[in-house]
């Protein structure tokens, strides 16, 4: 029972170091990884995992040993934010796998980068032909980015010289899971008072409302707890 005991106590503690060591590199670590991401995050779940079960291993030497790779890591970030040399040596560089229509072999030898795996990524970004391609960059974390020649790109209002409003602010969340969100209300100068008018106008109740959101262009979208769809197309 005492070993169960102590199997307990070790994987709470491994779940709080791992949360204390996300929060102190930040959300880099949620990100989608690089090489050196990858091998340090690896690292990092070997440790904590050792530290949550082995119990032949001292707990001690483990957070030593996590507490030196947090350090680690902490300290690379800090070093590639000042020299772009350090950076590119732990993160890579983009490579441009396609320029004008044409597939460089070269460059996609170099990273053992094939065909198949090309073709997928363009396909997921609903290209379905290479032709349509001006430049494709296969960034440092195994994303593709595509920029269209001209003559395929979706056009714009810009392009099409439509007067769009200016829009200088995100959407306001106003109530999440039926409660409002005070802190959004106080930051945007945004009263009670004029939030229940916005929901009396639709003949509804704070109580009724899910969600509620103040958008860009003024208008106020709510969602309530009653839907009102008698047959939901998806029913889980």
């Amino acid at each position: 029972m005492a070993e169960q005991l102590e199997v307990i106590l070790r994987s709470i503690g491994s779940f709080c170091i791992l949360l204390i060591g996300a929060k102190i590199l930040g959300k880099q670590i949620i990100a989608k990884m690089t090489t050196y991401d990858f091998v340090a995050f690896i690292s990092i779940g070997s440790i904590a995992a050792n530290l949550a079960f082995n119990t032949s291993l001292k707990f001690y030497n483990l957070l030593i040993s996590y507490a030196i790779m947090i350090a680690i890591l902490f300290v690379a970030a800090y070093v590639s934010m000042k020299g772009i040399t350090v950076r590119r040596f732990l993160a890579g560089n983009p490579t441009v796998v396609i320029e004008n229509g044409k597939i460089l072999e070269e460059n996609m030898k170099k990273m053992r980068y094939t065909l198949d795996y090309l073709n997928q990524q363009l396909r997921e970004k609903d290209i379905f032909e290479i032709s349509e391609v001006l430049f494709a960059i296969v960034e440092t974390n195994g994303a593709l980015s595509v920029q269209k020649k001209p003559h395929f790109r979706h056009a714009t209002k810009q392009d099409m010289g439509i007067f769009t409003t200016p829009e200088s602010k995100l959407p306001i969340e106003l109530i999440m899971d039926g409660h409002i969100v005070e802190t959004n209300l106080k930051e945007n100068n945004l009263t009670h008072n004029w939030l229940q008018v916005e929901i009396q106008k639709r003949g509804l109740s704070v109580k009724e409302v899910f969600y509620a959101v103040l958008a860009t262009n003024g208008a106020v979208y709510i969602d309530t707890y009653k839907d009102h769809i008698e047959s939901p197309i998806d029913k889980e």
